[in-house]
């Protein structure tokens, strides 16, 4: 048996003589890899650079495991269903209500910390939240040059408009009575505090959140935008505003929305930090 090695030759080698190899190198069955003096691997598999050879995903988007970015996850699925679930049983009044009705009267107990945490559900509070978050996430942008600036803080600004187009006609179809603790009339459900506060301040901290470097900074405004929410929620129900489902129904509704608001903002995001250009380089 000899021990020098098989020749071998690669796709494409129109030369007469086979491959020699060479003291310290290894022979890699790659095209182009003879005399190009570069470092390359002899296994075959891609460089090891940041995004060098990988594969696309559906539709070109690089390999990912799923849920790919940038498509709407199924989680909002589960409100939506959920929203849907409660609708469904105040309209025919079903036994969901009888259960939330024995809740509500257990839970009712009027006080000023109570009626002062419902407040911060009124539009003159939480609007301004909102719009001071959306003037500084576009002024921050702006700064940095980032293409289109302007559009996270105009969709939030849409998304808040949306709340009394989506929730007014639900009221009207739903017409159900307040609890005993209003005076007599209806269209209480769902609850429109309930709805402000949620969008307001999660948008404000959807739009802030890309500006926060740090962890501790966003799980920190993450937690008091949940806080205020749940806040809301608590004085509602506690002053007797509300029955508890038309508080949880507005979560629902409200997760769908802020859902929708996430989806570009977080694409736009992750395109920006793939390499699109985000500082002006030039006269625009």
């Amino acid at each position: 048996m000899r021990d020098t090695p098989r020749p071998q030759g690669t796709v494409g080698d129109t030369r007469p003589w086979p491959p020699q190899l060479r003291p310290g190198r290894a022979l890699a069955h790659t095209t182009g890899a003879f005399g190009s003096g570069s470092p390359h691997r002899s296994d075959g598999r891609p460089p090891q650079t940041p995004r060098g050879a990988r594969h696309s995903g559906p539709f070109g988007r690089p390999g990912t495991i799923p849920p790919v970015p940038g498509r709407p996850t199924p989680f909002l699925l589960l409100p939506l269903v959920l929203f849907a679930l409660i609708t469904w049983q105040v309209v025919v009044d079903g036994p969901l209500i009888r259960l939330d009705e024995r809740l509500s009267r257990a839970l009712v107990h009027p006080d000023r910390i109570s009626e002062l945490l419902a407040d911060l559900g009124n539009v003159p509070v939480a609007v301004p939240v909102l719009a001071v978050a959306a003037a500084c996430a576009a002024w921050r942008a702006r700064a940095t040059g980032t293409d289109h600036w302007w559009r996270p803080s105009v969709a939030a600004a849409v998304l808040m408009a949306l709340v009394p187009a989506v929730v007014v006609p639900l009221k009207v179809l739903t017409d159900r009575p307040g609890t005993p603790a209003v005076p007599p009339a209806t269209g209480y459900y769902p609850s429109g505090h309930t709805a402000t506060a949620a969008i307001a301040y999660g948008c404000a901290t959807l739009l802030l959140l890309p500006r926060l470097r740090r962890t501790a900074a966003r799980r920190t405004l993450i937690l008091l935008s949940t806080a205020l929410i749940l806040c809301v929620s608590f004085g509602l129900v506690r002053q007797g505003y509300h029955w508890p489902l038309d508080v949880v129904a507005s979560w629902c509704l409200s997760a769908v929305l802020l859902g929708l608001l996430w989806w570009p903002l977080s694409g736009s995001s992750r395109r920006t930090s793939a390499g699109t250009p985000s500082r002006r380089t030039g006269p625009s």
